[in-house]
């Protein structure tokens, strides 16, 4: 794995980590409150299943979160916003080696 990825893997896992309350030494992460999943899937091209597919959500959550039925928890909005913001970082990380 690339040391990109490996940094992904390790910041996305801290970001985890501090979302279920764990302590982590010298880390602050913001974990936004509302995250327009429709608006990131759009951008990236992808329909509802594509976009479940690619970043291992399910399909009928991602329609629930666009639909404001359900709103993503914690661990998934930290990855929507990686998503957001690095998505082919997230597709490199996700793949199979």
């Amino acid at each position: 794995m690339s040391k990109a990825g490996e940094r992904i893997i390790k910041s996305a896992l801290q970001a985890l980590a501090f979302a279920r309350g764990e302590a982590v030494e010298g880390f602050v992460v913001h974990v936004p409150k509302d995250m327009d999943v429709k608006a990131i899937r759009q951008r990236l091209k992808l329909s509802q299943r594509a976009f479940a597919e690619r970043f291992g959500f399910d399909v009928r959550a991602v329609q629930n979160w666009e639909q404001h039925r359900r709103q993503p928890d914690a661990a998934a909005r930290v990855l929507l916003r990686v998503i957001s913001r690095e998505p082919e970082a997230v597709m490199r990380a996700l793949s199979k080696p």
